[in-house]
């Protein structure tokens, strides 16, 4: 049996091609080099200055690729304490001072008030999919979202779309393997008015 190397490479930006190790944890599947090149062409323009959360972190591949690329902050939230210190191994690696990282269940902290936030990585386990319904209905509260967000979600192929709130519109999506990633965005109120 291969041993997997638990490490990500950033791709772009400040931190290219640097390397960032992980921990072996239940449900930690990072987001394959190849989806995460589509996903940040996909968001290029709306990445610098934006404000960004990373749900369910895990390996960080997402927060610290949206950091390197020019994100002005990047909250990253894991509740497992071995991902959470090396979310912060990494950081403190790479003198990430846009990042934070929050050691908390991701739907207590958006019932907490966070936000809002103007990117959201959505890539919770797959074998917890109950875990992106309340994500979603927690997402939906006012002021998670600044007007215009982008959500990225990130579920197995073999499920269907989930149903995300009204004032989202899906943007992108893309099929790789057993993972199905899609691009939503929210309504931005004056796009209503016009």
């Amino acid at each position: 049996m291969v041993k997997r190397s638990n490490q990500v490479r950033i791709i772009a930006g400040q931190w290219r091609g640097r390397k960032l190790s992980f921990p072996d944890a239940h449900g930690l599947r990072p987001t394959p080099d190849r989806i995460r090149e589509t996903l940040f062409n996909w968001l290029q323009p709306v990445l610098p200055g934006a404000r960004c959360l990373d749900l369910f972190a895990g390996s960080g591949a997402l927060g610290f690729e949206a950091a390197s690329r020019g994100a002005a902050q990047v909250v990253m939230v894991d509740s497992a304490p071995g991902v959470v210190q090396a979310l912060r191994d990494n950081a403190q690696k790479l003198a990430a001072s846009t990042v934070h990282i929050d050691r908390q269940d991701a739907v207590d902290c958006l019932a907490g008030g966070a936000g809002p936030f103007d990117l959201v990585f959505l890539d919770p386990p797959f074998s917890s999919p109950e875990l992106l319904m309340k994500s979603l209905a927690g997402l939906s509260v006012p002021g998670r979202l600044a007007a215009g967000a982008w959500i990225y979600i990130e579920t197995p192929s073999a499920v269907a779309e989930p149903p995300v709130p009204a004032d989202w519109s899906r943007k992108k999506q893309k099929t790789a393997g057993q993972v199905a990633c899609r691009l939503y965005r929210c309504t931005d109120p004056l796009d209503i008015m016009f």
